[in-house]
């Protein structure tokens, strides 16, 4: 976690409390002395908000069924209205040409983002494979959602989970959270939060719920 330029130690404890609030497990007295130090403190604001859009986003379906050729009917049958109005033969030419054209670099681009994907979750089940177990079933428990700041080095991530004596089970996700459990069951989910917050380069830390 990067802490901006000068703060203090007023800084320090918002960004340790922020996790805690956005889940709602915070106390009423640390909520209300957040929200206090937030309407003073611009950079510490900028921060609540990005992890509350980090939050909202992880609890977003991950995968969300899209069905292109819908929306190339639709595209096509809106190109192929017929105008209110008479147009000469030559614009009428110039038109169909327009929406062939459309039509086309349309299709293109859905062949193009569908290889995307299909490139994207290959190379992605490989890393899963390499670096966790079998990602179907649900999170053991004491399992906790982890995202690390994208300029955070692969030394650094690999040396902090053996410090913390974690595993990766799954991710990153579209978001780039992590899902990590401690290997050995002594382990105290609530030490290894506070700590994992409290490491440089780790943008959010939390457990993960029971519900679905």
């Amino acid at each position: 976690m990067t802490f901006p330029t000068g703060s203090g130690r007023d800084c320090a404890r918002a960004w340790e409390a922020m996790p805690w609030v956005l889940q709602q497990s915070a106390t009423h007295e640390q909520s209300h002395w957040l929200m206090d130090h937030l309407a003073d403190c611009e950079s510490c604001r900028a921060e609540f908000e990005q992890q509350s859009r980090l939050r909202r986003a992880m609890s977003l379906p991950s995968d969300i069924a899209i069905d292109a050729n819908v929306g190339l009917k639709r595209l096509l049958a809106r190109l192929d209205a017929p105008e209110p109005q008479v147009v000469p033969l030559r614009a009428r030419s110039a038109g169909w040409l327009t929406r062939s054209l459309v039509a086309a670099v349309l299709i293109q681009a859905l062949g193009i983002g569908a290889l995307g994907m299909k490139l994207w979750s290959e190379s992605d089940s490989s890393m899963y494979h390499t670096l966790s177990q079998d990602n179907s079933s649900p999170a053991p428990p004491g399992a906790i959602h982890v995202v690390p700041d994208a300029t955070m080095k692969l030394a650094d991530w690999n040396a902090l989970l053996r410090t913390l004596q974690l595993q990766v089970v799954g991710g990153p996700n579209d978001v780039g959270a992590y899902t990590v459990v401690p290997t050995h069951s002594a382990s105290t989910s609530r030490t290894t939060l506070q700590q994992l917050r409290a490491t440089r380069g780790i943008r959010l830390a939390e457990p993960v719920t029971d519900t679905p």
